[in-house]
């Protein structure tokens, strides 16, 4: 195979490695399986998968034996066996623990789980390399227990900046769902009550796709009854499901515009080559980042025929829920953002984080901003020291002081870690060292950044002088008549910071 050259820089740096267990990150549509079947074999080689289907679909990109070891097939001998998780976590008394050379992870994001870490446990290869284009796990905790470092990484900001993959314009369109309701299972919507939540939604799905979809079109549905009844509602629309026994006809009819729109439900998730995808709507709401960057994937091929793709996310009420969106592919989290600015998130895919932060520029954020990382830093079991954080929607700490200065803490990898200049470190160490600095250059301000001092006298209901300062400054929010004097205080203190 004719390698581009990021994906031979790549397979050097892995060929290179004498041993170890090492992360890569390389975004949908920048080709990690052609990558990772180029790496040089100096023995068996077992590939784990998430899913299922995914088992099999690797087989074309290797030049060698290749077994699967899943359901009612087993391996033999072979160079190379793909395995599902679940199936050989099952049969690990088939294989000797020295059985395999390297280990190959496809979608490692998984690979604290428990059901990775029994066969991890189990073998002991010379080299693990582990495959992820999704820029954080789903419980948000790093990756560092499994592997030592990350020894390459290509984000989909670097594919479309660098002409591999296409420009997103990204739009937000509300249907009327709600998930509030639907159990969450296996850390994605349960699938039945997913459907019958959507039920319903079809009109609103076909209006969007007349008033936004540009081009070919590709519509992710919940279910097969889902995705008939939107067909319906579409002139010309054409359903494919897992039965459907002409799909390579009818996506030749697609690529050659005879068929203007394509509605499947987790049929083109992975691995089907469409040529032309000018417009993807997400009728299919996910928190999974991983299936969401794969629905989102079949649309970033480029094609002579389209100058960018575009994102449709349709949205409803999700609760408490994460439900995956546009700025999911950057790791950007619209949890922290306060509803009514949600929709301003919108436009080129690149700029969303930086639209996300203007939203969260609010008081509603800032006045939720202690309980929201208190809430986060517990679920990590991460000890903030009582500092005053607000989490920005690219994973970012910041506190404000005066003078507009802020202390910040930047994202953290996918191994849990941060760069402060010096090289990554724990996040637990990032955390120290800014309360150190806090407390040693910022003591005589600790009311804007302690929550112990801002929460000792704050409790008490907002005093009318503060409601009046704020309601000025603020004039597009609502105050709550909850209000207490240390969130008016927090907001007041921004505004200052703000206006210095």
């Amino acid at each position: 195979m004719n390698l581009r050259p990021y994906q031979q820089e790549c397979v050097d740096i892995i060929d290179a490695l004498p041993g170890g267990a090492h992360l890569v990150q390389m975004a949908t549509g920048l080709g990690k399986t052609v990558t990772f079947a180029s790496i040089e074999r100096k023995g068996r080689v077992l590939l784990l998968s998430h899913r299922e289907e995914l088992v099999n679909q690797p087989r074309k990109y290797f030049d060698c034996s290749f077994g699967v070891e899943q359901g009612a097939s087993h391996a033999n001998g072979e160079t190379v066996v793909s395995a599902s998780v679940q199936s050989i976590g099952r049969r690990l008394q088939r294989f000797s623990p020295a059985e395999f050379d390297m280990i190959i992870t496809d979608e490692c994001h998984h690979a604290q789980a428990a059901s990775y870490r029994k066969i991890y446990d189990y073998f002991h290869p010379r080299l693990h390399i582990g495959f992820t284009a999704t820029p954080n796990r789903a419980d948000k905790k790093g990756l560092d227990a499994v592997y030592e470092d990350i020894i390459f990484a290509r984000d989909l900001r670097w594919g479309i900046e660098n002409g591999y993959l296409c420009p997103i314009r990204c739009l937000r369109a509300h249907i009327g769902f709600d998930l509030r309701g639907v159990r969450t299972t296996h850390g994605d919507y349960a699938p039945g009550e997913l459907n019958e939540a959507m039920m319903g939604t079809a009109s609103a799905i076909a209006e969007v796709y007349r008033d936004h979809a540009q081009g070919a079109t590709l519509i992710f549905a919940t279910s097969v009854e889902h995705a008939n009844s939107i067909a319906e509602k579409i002139d010309g629309a054409v359903v494919v499901t897992g039965e459907t026994k002409d799909r390579a006809s009818i996506i030749k009819a697609f690529a050659e515009r005879k068929i203007p729109c394509l509605i499947n439900c987790m049929v083109f998730t992975e691995g089907t080559d469409i040529p032309l995808v000018e417009t993807v709507i997400i009728a299919r709401p996910t928190q999974s980042q991983s299936l969401y960057c794969q629905m989102v994937g079949r649309g970033l091929r480029l094609h002579p025929e389209k100058e960018h793709l575009t994102l449709i996310d349709c949205v409803g009420a999700t609760g408490k829920n994460s439900l995956c969106t546009a700025p999911s592919l950057l790791g950007v989290s619209l949890d922290d953002v306060p509803e009514r600015k949600r929709d301003e998130v919108q436009g080129d895919l690149l700029a969303l984080p930086d639209l996300a932060a203007a939203a969260m520029d609010c008081p509603e954020a800032w006045v939720r901003s202690i309980e929201l990382v208190d809430l986060w830093a517990k679920g990590m079991q991460y000890d903030t020291h009582n500092v005053n954080w607000t989490r920005l929607p690219d994973g970012s700490m910041i506190v404000a002081l005066s003078d507009r200065k802020q202390l910040r803490i930047p994202p953290a990898d996918a191994l849990g870690r941060v760069n402060l200049g010096a090289g990554p470190i724990p996040y637990q160490e990032a955390l120290d060292r800014a309360y150190i600095a806090l407390r040693d250059a910022h003591d005589s301000e600790r009311a804007l950044w302690d929550t112990d001092v801002i929460n000792r006298w704050g409790k008490a209901p907002a005093t009318p002088r503060q409601r009046a300062i704020i309601a000025r400054r603020c004039r597009d929010w609502e105050i709550p008549e909850t209000l207490t004097k240390g969130q008016a205080s927090a907001i007041l203190n921004r505004l200052f910071a703000k206006e210095a």
